[in-house]
C-alpha cells in the first residue's frame, strides 16, 4: 500500500498516481536486506534499519503492470469528395484616364534693393582685452560643492533566501533548520547518524527515536519522511506511512511519536 503524500489516500502497490487526487506517487522498491517495500530515494530501510547508501544499493522502482490498449482505427472513406467548379465574374471594363493640366500662378516677389541699405555703424571704440589669470590651485579649478552627491556602496544587494524553522508547540521554542544541507536528520545523538536537529533537550523526548525522520530540500520545497522510527511521525494529526514523504507547507503540524507530546509547526520566513 502506498499512501499519497498530498492527500494521504491509501493506494495499492504498484500505483503510479493517486486514485483520489491524481498526484504522482513516489517510486518504491524492495529492501535488499529484509525485502520490505521502501521508497526509492530512502537512505535507510524503515523496517530493519539497513543503510542503503553505505551498501551502494541502487533501488529499482516497482513498475505497474503493462496494460495493452486495443487498436481502434476510425474508418476513412476512400472516395474523394467532389469539388464543384468555381466560376469567376468578368473583370469590369477599365475607363481611360484623362489628364487635365492645371496652371499654377507663381507669386514673384521683388528683390530688395541693396543700394538702399544703410552702411553699418562705425565702431567708436575697441574694448581692451582682459587679462586671464592662471589657476594657481586645485580649489580654483574645482570649487567646493555644498551638496555633494552620495556615492552608492560597491557592495551589491544580496537577495534574501527563505529560512525554514520548526516552532516547538509545548515550549514555544524555535529551532532553525540548518542551511546548505539537502537532507536534514531529526532525532537524538547516536553513533550512526548524528542529528542535525537534536530534540533530546525537549520535554518527553523519550518518544522520539534516535534516527526518527528526515527533511529533504528539493528546489524551494521541503519534504519530510519517516526513516523507521519506533513511535511514528504524524502530519496534521495523520500518520505518515514509512517510506512515503509529505511536502511541508507553512503551518503544517509535525508530531514526533505518539500522544502529540513532541510537536513542531513548520514555518518559513
Amino acid at each position: 500500500m502506498i499512501v499519497c503524500p498530498n492527500c494521504n489516500h491509501p493506494n495499492p502497490d504498484g500505483a503510479v498516481q493517486c486514485e483520489a487526487c491524481y498526484t504522482p506517487l513516489p517510486a518504491t522498491s524492495a529492501c535488499p536486506n529484509c525485502g520490505a517495500n521502501i521508497q526509492s530515494d530512502a537512505s535507510f530501510c524503515g523496517q530493519c534499519g539497513f543503510n542503503l547508501r553505505a551498501a551502494g544499493f541502487t533501488s529499482t522502482p516497482v513498475e505497474a503492470d503493462n496494460v495493452s490498449l486495443p487498436d481502434v482505427a476510425p474508418a476513412i472513406a476512400e472516395t474523394p469528395a467532389s469539388v464543384p467548379e468555381l466560376s469567376f465574374p468578368d473583370p469590369p471594363a477599365q475607363q481611360p484616364l484623362i489628364f487635365v493640366p492645371s496652371v499654377l500662378a507663381e507669386k514673384i516677389e521683388p528683390r530688395p534693393d541693396l543700394s538702399a541699405t544703410p552702411p553699418p555703424a562705425a565702431v567708436s571704440s575697441v574694448e581692451p582685452l582682459r587679462s586671464i589669470e592662471p589657476f594657481n590651485s586645485v580649489e580654483q579649478a574645482a570649487p567646493a560643492d555644498d551638496n555633494p552627491i552620495a556615492v552608492p556602496s560597491e557592495t551589491s544587494t544580496q537577495l534574501q533566501k527563505q529560512t525554514a524553522k520548526l516552532l516547538h508547540v509545548q515550549t514555544n521554542t524555535t529551532a532553525e533548520l540548518p542551511q546548505g544541507l539537502a537532507v536534514i536528520h531529526i532525532g537524538k545523538p547516536n553513533d550512526r547518524i548524528p542529528p542535525d536537529v537534536d530534540v533530546s533537550g525537549f520535554p518527553n523526548s523519550e518518544v522520539v527515536s534516535r534516527i526518527h525522520a528526515d527533511i529533504r530540500l528539493e528546489g524551494d520545497s521541503y519534504y519530510i519522511e519517516d526513516v523507521g522510527s519506533s513511535n511514528g511521525t504524524y502530519i496534521n494529526n495523520l500518520p505518515l506511512a514509512m517510506g512515503n514523504r509529505h511536502r511541508l507547507r507553512p503551518g503544517d503540524r509535525i508530531g514526533l511519536g505518539k500522544g502529540d507530546k513532541v510537536t513542531f509547526l513548520f514555518q518559513l520566513s
